[in-house]
């Protein structure tokens, strides 16, 4: 069996790395080196979602001769507080999943409410939104750089099956493989997916030619993304409180047969419309209707609410009086949820195109703040309106209030970073969130942890991973604190390792 295992992880680091491509320094728009060099690089082929940079104004070299291989990007320095707030987010993502456990307070809300880990996974979008905005600031060719946008969503949304589509089995558990009638279709790099997608479609195509001198002019140019981005909330919200849930049946786990009513089929008794409670929500109906259960995920995060743990808000046994719909399946990153998603990286390319067209630093800081404040209103508007945070469903509210904490963590670290030039104790975070693609594949997919698990003495539990975290919690005298010390470590070492990369002009992007 360890053979099998330590040949199967072999194949699967050889399928990611043929997955991506490993671009050098001398890509076509040259990661920003830890010392500067005036020698020039040469211009390869590089795709690579970045920031655009503007020509230097003390120089006058002759035009780029752009091919349609280079769609959408232009030689550019880095916006060093977008590498930062990448890098932070991976950081912070790394942190709540592998300590959550440990401090139920950060780790994801069970249904509704927000906590540090329900603010990852917008971030992300909204990153992607402002990289969407300054990568296809110049587009040569429409079709082609349409192609490329086509391709690389199905990269990542291919890999993000690969990855979370049930292949790997988790810690302590030297097993792999996965029932293809049973694999989970959504997750985390599917709805990022979608979100470029919906993101860098509309950017390419529905940008109106005209140039910016006044707030008016700015509105108008991009006017068809904030339609777009209103349908889609019209949308979401129609489908949620209109849509009606009719009752559904689940087969229960085999080692929670007790609850079922028959032979392990459970019956929800729904009927009804516009309910946001975990069974009969119009998001949930959706998945199972399109998807079907056996592809949602299996271990949603309302059993840690407390009509479903004992624990709660942690996961535990379930009550005595538990609900049969606690053993249901849900994916917090659906279908429907997703596409409600896309509207963060819309939000994302507002304050890209800020970026584009004002250079001074108060002006953008200024816009920031303002739009992130107002979309802060929006959020606790919406939720008093009868709409709560959740971030499951991804509900309206939940975006602009999340859109609008990113929109200020953006102000802040843009203040620190690129303005009072207060860089050096983030570096780390710079670090990694050049290449924040492998980090999150290795570290927050805990691939690399699983393949270390691999390599034990005489008992599964005795190997690298469980033994390091095992002696700092002997050495704090804490498992919580323990725990803590250990996820810190790890960000450190994929910090330095990311670092390290960086150093050698390595970065791993689809």
């Amino acid at each position: 069996m360890p053979d099998c295992y330590y040949l199967s992880l072999t194949l699967t680091l050889t399928l990611f790395f043929s997955l991506v491509q490993m671009s050098s320094s001398t890509g076509e728009e040259e990661r920003s080196p830890l010392l500067p060099s005036t020698s020039p690089s040469p211009a390869t082929d590089d795709d690579e979602i970045r920031p655009c940079r503007s020509p230097d104004s003390s120089a006058s070299p002759p035009p780029p001769v752009v091919s349609n291989s280079d769609i959408g990007t232009v030689k550019s320095a880095r916006l060093v507080s977008l590498d930062v707030f990448r890098g932070l987010t991976v950081a912070i993502m790394v942190l709540v999943d592998d300590a959550g456990g440990a401090f139920p307070s950060i780790n994801h809300a069970p249904w509704f409410g927000i906590t540090l880990a329900d603010l990852v996974m917008p971030a992300f979008l909204f990153i992607i939104g402002i990289s969407v905005a300054l990568v296809f600031k110049k587009i040569p060719n429409k079709t082609d750089a349409s192609k490329k946008v086509i391709i690389r969503t199905i990269k990542l949304f291919l890999l993000g099956v690969f990855i979370q589509g049930g292949f790997f089995h988790g810690h302590n558990k030297l097993t792999y493989g996965v029932d293809l009638d049973r694999i989970r279709i959504f997750g985390v790099l599917q709805r990022i997916a979608i979100g470029y997608f919906l993101a860098a479609i509309s950017e390419i195509w529905l940008v109106n030619n005209i140039s910016v001198d006044s707030a008016l002019s700015f509105v108008k140019k991009y006017l068809y993304h904030w339609i777009v981005a209103a349908l889609i909330c019209v949308l979401y919200v129609g489908l949620l409180l209109g849509l009606y849930v009719p009752d559904w049946e689940f087969q229960a786990p085999t080692n929670y047969s007790s609850i079922s009513q028959t032979n392990g089929t459970v019956m929800v008794e729904c009927g009804t419309r516009g309910s946001l409670d975990p069974p009969c929500n119009a998001v949930g109906f959706i998945d199972r209707l399109l998807l079907g259960q056996n592809h949602l995920y299996a271990h949603p995060v309302y059993r840690r609410i407390k009509e479903c743990s004992v624990n709660s808000p942690d996961y535990g046994a379930l009550p005595s009086d538990a609900p049969s719909w606690c053993l249901a399946p849900f994916d917090p990153e659906g279908l429907l949820s997703s596409v409600m998603a896309a509207v963060s990286c819309f939000i994302g390319l507002h304050f890209g195109h800020i970026i584009i067209h004002y250079k001074d630093h108060s002006q953008k800081i200024l816009l920031w703040s303002i739009s992130s404040l107002v979309l802060l209103i929006c959020g606790f508007l919406v939720q008093l309106l009868g709409m709560p945070f959740s971030k499951p469903l991804y509900t309206v509210s939940y975006m602009f209030l999340t859109a609008g904490i990113s929109g200020f963590a953006l102000v802040f670290i843009y203040l620190m970073v690129d303005v009072i030039k207060f860089s050096a104790p983030l570096i780390i975070f710079q670090w990694m969130g050049m290449n924040a693609l492998i980090v999150f594949i290795l570290a927050a997919s805990e691939i690399f942890p699983i393949f270390l698990q691999g390599f034990y003495w005489r008992s599964i539990s005795y190997n690298l991973v469980n033994l390091t975290e095992s002696i700092l919690q002997k050495i704090l005298n804490s498992k919580r604190y323990g725990t803590l010390a250990f996820v810190l470590l790890e960000i450190l070492f994929w910090g330095f390792i990311a670092g390290f990369l960086h150093m050698k002009g390595i970065y791993y992007k689809l």
